[in-house]
């Protein structure tokens, strides 16, 4: 919206990912599909050790009881100790994410901030999680790799049965991963 009113964004991933700081624990880009469209997204998690007896939790452009989801698969199946921690998770740019594919992302930009190390800044990362931790197939990986790499990104993490789905990777690196340990173990 503009003072002469409605005008077309041509790329809205790229207007997400405008801004979007580099080298920083707890940020990462997602794919994720709005109806058909493939959109790269920005998630930002933040995680920090709490001094009070009942740790916050917030989400904000992310259902909050998949976050809770995702962090409970993070603390049972990948040892992190975040019960103790206040967590906050927010997409940016005001947008909201509903899709299930967007657990991957979520979790590495939580444990990313957790661990206080940076995610790689060329990747981009779609996936569902389930609750033993293993990274499920989503829908339309073709149509997302092919966004990912008209960002210019690298890399990209996806679910490992995903890779018969893919038509070319335009150079990106897959990192296919069955598993949420296979991912935090790339990413350490």
């Amino acid at each position: 919206m503009t003072d002469q009113g409605l005008c077309e964004v041509c790329n809205p991933s790229e207007v997400l990912l405008a801004g979007r700081p580099k080298n920083v624990p707890g940020n990462c880009a997602v794919c994720t599909m709005e109806g058909t469209r493939p959109l790269i997204a920005e998630i930002q998690a933040l995680v920090s050790q709490t001094s009070f007896p009942m740790p916050k939790r917030m989400a904000s452009g992310v259902d909050y009881n998949r976050v809770s989801l995702i962090m409970t698969v993070l603390e049972k199946r990948m040892g992190l100790n975040l019960g103790n921690h206040d967590a906050y998770v927010n997409v940016t740019g005001g947008i909201k994410l509903d899709e299930t594919a967007t657990d991957l992302a979520v979790a590495c930009a939580i444990a990313s901030s957790f661990r206080n190390v940076p995610l790689p800044d060329d990747m981009a990362f779609f996936g569902e999680i389930g609750l033993t931790g293993e990274i499920r197939t989503v829908t339309q990986a073709s149509r997302r790799i092919a966004e990912i790499a008209k960002m210019g990104f690298k890399r990209c993490m996806l679910p490992f049965d995903c890779l018969g789905a893919i038509d070319k990777c335009d150079g990106i690196q897959l990192v296919a991963v069955r598993s949420l340990s296979d991912a935090l173990n790339y990413i350490k």
